[in-house]
């Protein structure tokens, strides 16, 4: 085993995810498939992105489903080792973005879905999964 000397620097050795990026957004598609999101995209960002590896696109319906979608991927990665949960923007704003370790979900009304064009904006993304 190498020890370290003190005074020298070494580069940060990046972790290993705990969860699988492929594997948690994968679950989460069929979260919001079953909770009845439509037009369920999956990116694999890993080529293109430092930041994550994977983003999930989805419409609803209207306030109250969003709500409910929230909370039930929450209540899917309650529990998981080395998964962190963190929510931007509100229901009522048409687009909440879910921070959930290596795959970001961006759940969106049709009007903001249509605008911001997310799938456009990251063309180059392979998409793995579409679930209309």
């Amino acid at each position: 085993m190498r020890e370290a000397v003190e005074g020298t620097t070494e580069a940060p050795r990046r972790r290993k995810a705990a969860v699988d990026g492929s594997v948690l957004a994968h679950q989460i598609v069929d979260v919001l498939v079953d909770r009845q999101a439509v037009d369920v995209v999956m990116l694999d960002l890993t080529m293109l992105s430092a930041f994550t590896d994977y983003f999930v696109v989805a419409t609803v319906d209207n306030q109250r489903q969003m709500q409910a979608l929230i909370e039930s991927v929450n209540e899917m990665i309650d529990g998981m080792s080395g998964v962190r949960f963190r929510q931007e923007g509100a229901p009522e704003s048409g687009w909440v973005l879910l921070d959930v370790g290596p795959v970001v979900v961006h759940l969106f009304g049709l009007e903001e879905r249509a605008r911001y064009n997310l799938e456009g904006l990251w063309s180059r993304a392979t998409e793995v999964v579409r679930v209309q």
